[in-house]
C-alpha cells in the first residue's frame, strides 16, 4: 500500500477517483449530507499525501513557517468570521468539521494548502520570488472564485449579503500574497509532483460541481 501512494502517478489516480466519486455524492441532494462530512476527510488525504511527496526543504524552519501560515490563517479567520472586519459578514456551517472560536480548524490547513501547492506550482515553472508572491495571491484568489459559488451548498460558509462582498476578494489576495511573501522571504522550496494534480482536481471539482448546481 505504502509503495502505491508513494507513486506519483498512483497517487494522483487514488485523488481522481476520490473526488469523481465526491462529485457524484455533492450533485445529487439526497446524498450530498453523507458526502459534505467527508470534506474534512478530503483536504487531510490531499495534505498526507503532499507529505509524503515532497522533496524540497526539509528543516526546522519550513516546519515554523507552515506553522505560522497554519495559525495565521486560522486566526484571520477567527478574526474575520467574529467582527466581519476582514472578508465581510459570513457564518461557517459544518462542512469542515469542528470549530473553535465559531472557525473550523480544518481553515488554517487549507490556507497552508493552498499557499504550499500554489508556489510549488510556480517554482516548478521557475518563477522567481516577486512574481511566485503575486502569482501566487492570483492563482489562489481565482480558486476562490469558484469555491465561494460552492461553498454554501457544500455547507462550508454562507455569506449575509445576497452576494460575495468583494471585500472579501481584495482581503483573500493581501492575505495570500502575506503568506506567499513570508515563504520567499525564507527562501523555502516546494518540490512536489503532487502539487499541480491536488490544486487542479480541486479547482475542477468545485468548477463542476458549479455547473451542475447553478
Amino acid at each position: 500500500m505504502w509503495r502505491f501512494l508513494t507513486n506519483p502517478r498512483k497517487a494522483t489516480y487514488l485523488l481522481l477517483l476520490f473526488y469523481a466519486v465526491g462529485v457524484a455524492g455533492m450533485v445529487f441532494e439526497f446524498s450530498r449530507p453523507w458526502f459534505i462530512r467527508l470534506i474534512p476527510f478530503a483536504l487531510l488525504l490531499s495534505t498526507f499525501l503532499l507529505i509524503i511527496h515532497h522533496k524540497g526543504t526539509k528543516n526546522m524552519r519550513m516546519a515554523i513557517v507552515l506553522a505560522v501560515l497554519y495559525l495565521a490563517g486560522f486566526f484571520v479567520e477567527v478574526l474575520g468570521v467574529n467582527t466581519g472586519l476582514i472578508f465581510g459578514e459570513y457564518s461557517y456551517g459544518q462542512g469542515l468539521g469542528w470549530k473553535v472560536f465559531n472557525t473550523p480548524l480544518m481553515i488554517g490547513l487549507n490556507w497552508v494548502l493552498l499557499i504550499y501547492t500554489s508556489a510549488s506550482v510556480l517554482q516548478s515553472l521557475g518563477w522567481k520570488s516577486p512574481a511566485i508572491v503575486a502569482g501566487g495571491a492570483t492563482m489562489m484568489l481565482t480558486y476562490d472564485l469558484v469555491l465561494e459559488e460552492v461553498a454554501p451548498v457544500m455547507d462550508m460558509w454562507t455569506w449575509s449579503a445576497a452576494g460575495v462582498p468583494v471585500q472579501n476578494y481584495i482581503s483573500w489576495w493581501v492575505i495570500a500574497a502575506l503568506m506567499h511573501a513570508l515563504v520567499a522571504s525564507n527562501r523555502l522550496k516546494f518540490t512536489n509532483r503532487l502539487a499541480m494534480p491536488v490544486i487542479l482536481i480541486q479547482f475542477i471539482f468545485f468548477t463542476i460541481i458549479y455547473i451542475f448546481i447553478r
